[in-house]
This record gives C-alpha cells, structure tokens and sequence, in this order.
C-alpha cells in the first residue's frame, strides 16, 4: 500500500486548484456538463457490472432503506432543533435558520453512490437508499421546513428532482443492466476502469462545489471567525450523525456492504436539493447567509468522507475479504 494515498492528492489537488481558478460563466456551465457526464456513465457501468440479483438485493434491503430515511429526516431535524441552545452564544438567528435548514433537506445522490463504492459498500442498496431519500425530500423537506421554521415563502413541490433523477441516474442504470450480456464481463476484466470513474466523478463534485463557493462569494459573507464558527459546527454535525450511523450499525447487525451504505447515504445533505428550495422559502436579501450553513456541511463532508471512503477501502484490500454479494 503506497504511504500516500494518490486519490488524496487528488481531492487536495481539486481544492486548490478551485481555490485559485474557480469556473466561471461558460467554464463553470462546462464543467458542470462534464460532472453530469461523468456521472451518467458511472451509473450505466454500475449497472452493466451488477446482476439483476444484485440490484433486486438492493431493492429488497427496506430496513437498511428505514434506517437511512430516519436518519435524513429524523435524526438530523432533532439535531438542527437541538442547535438552538447555541443562540445566541454561538450562532445568530439567522446562521440557525441556515443549520436547520441544512439538517431538513435530503441526501446527497451521485457521490453517496460513488463514496460506497469506492469503500467496497452495497451499491445496489445505496442506489435505492440515496435515491428514495431524494425522491422523498421532494415532499418530506417542504413539509418539514414548514412545521418547524417561519419563512416567508411558499411550499411547492418541484417535480423537477425526480426527472433529474430518473434522466441522469436510473436511465443510464437501466441502460447498463440491459446491457450487461453484451460488456458485462468487459467491465469486470476491467475494473480499474470502473475505480477511474468513481473517483474522477467525486473529484468533478468537489472542484463544482468549491468553484460555486468562491464564485457566490462564500467565504467573504461573514467575517472570519463566525465562518469557522459556523465551518465547527457543520463539522461537529456531521461527526454526530457519522457516530450515529456506525452504532446503529452495529446495534442493527448491518453487514459490512450495508452499514457503508448507511453511513454515507444517511450522513449527507443535498446541496443540489438545498438551493434551489431556500430560494423558494426565504427572502432574497437573507437567502444567501441562510444557505451558507449548507454550502460548509457539503464541501465539509466530501472532504471527510472522501477520506473514510478512501481508508474503507485499503482496509477492505489488506483484509481481502470481498463484500456480500457485491465483492469487487
């Protein structure tokens, strides 16, 4: 195992070079058409490298499926009411607004995919789980934002996501499995290929993700300390909620595939979900320090479960015990 993990380099890599040359205007549109791409061909040879016993396997997994949901919708909302007590000691109003609002929206699809693959995880079950989770938040976040917050917009359900959704993830999967006769076993020969796709995919998410922070002006939004303020508290979030899923793992007995698959389908939040719904619900002059919460938890936990994606799997290597049903 080489001392330093080249995939690291890389993440550190994208950072840095979003930092100092961030997309803008048509760059960013194109970099933002490559991530899609990139993300569709991930999805089709998921699906030309998975059995139909091995997608039905994830379909079937409706309590590890309970178990995300509950974690995206229960645990985090209890843990953004929770944040409260930290007005105004900590945080002012409106920085609260924006962690309980981060704590309603759904999970993240593409990279909760590619980080339990990249772990050696159950992807067929993180397909399933990261995609409910979305599908559900078209109706569960605008609900849940109106029981619990004041805002000034109104709930409306955006049929959009789904479409995304279907277009970008579940068609190129559907595509795969009907293809898999044909290149199936291409695909297996040539698994690196798969590794490639994986990681260069998380890589265009993040580089997308930092570019838009530099570009909508993120960091200079608040003063310095308050944005490591607000950066300590996203961070403490998202190590509760990793905490939390690894016990109910365990407690719950998940088998190595799926507790990977709950760790990283439960522990994210939707940047991608999140946006566009705080433009519906919260003023424009107070849109974008509410939002500012949402953007640090989402670059924050592509760097952290990068990194734990990336040491799931030089474990699952030196062990070289492959993962039920889906060993690669």
């Amino acid at each position: 195992m080489a001392i330093i993990d080249v995939f690291l380099l890389a993440l550190a890599a994208t950072v840095a070079l979003a930092a100092l040359l961030p997309a803008h205007g048509h760059a960013a549109e194109m970099v933002s058409i490559a991530a899609k791409a990139a993300i569709a061909l991930l999805f089709f040879l998921y699906g030309a490298r998975l059995s139909p016993q091995q997608a039905l396997h994830g379909v079937r997994q409706w309590r590890l499926h309970l178990l995300v949901l509950a974690t995206t919708f229960v645990i985090f909302p209890l843990l953004g009411l929770a944040a409260r007590a930290l007005v105004p000691s900590v945080l002012t109003a409106d920085l609260y607004t924006g962690v309980l609002f981060l704590c309603l929206v759904p999970s993240t699809v593409q990279s909760s995919i590619a980080f339990t693959s990249i772990a050696r995880g159950h992807v067929s079950a993180a397909i399933v789980s990261a995609s409910l989770s979305n599908i559900l938040g078209v109706v569960l976040t605008p609900l849940l934002v109106v029981l619990l917050m004041d805002t000034s917009g109104a709930s409306r359900v955006d049929g959009g996501a789904i479409r995304d959704i279907m277009m970008q993830l579940v068609l190129p999967f559907g595509l795969g499995q009907l293809m898999r006769p044909r290149i199936g076993g291409l695909i297996t020969r040539y698994a690196a290929l798969l590794k490639v796709v994986d990681r260069g995919s998380i890589l265009l998410v993040v580089y997308t993700a930092f570019s838009m922070g530099m570009v909508e002006g993120i960091w200079a939004s608040v003063d310095v300390g308050r944005l490591i303020v607000v950066s300590l508290v996203a961070a403490a979030l998202l190590a509760a909620v990793l905490a939390i899923t690894t016990v109910t793992g365990r407690l719950c007995r998940l088998d190595r595939g799926d507790a990977i698959v709950l760790l990283f389908c439960g522990s994210k939040k939707s940047l991608a979900s999140g946006l566009p719904m705080a433009l519906v619900f919260f003023p424009a002059a107070t849109v974008g320090l509410t939002m500012l919460p949402l953007m640090l938890f989402h670059q924050i936990q592509l760097v952290v479960c990068a990194l734990i994606a990336s040491a799931l799997a030089r474990r699952a290597d030196d062990t070289a015990v492959p993962t039920v049903g889906e060993g690669r």
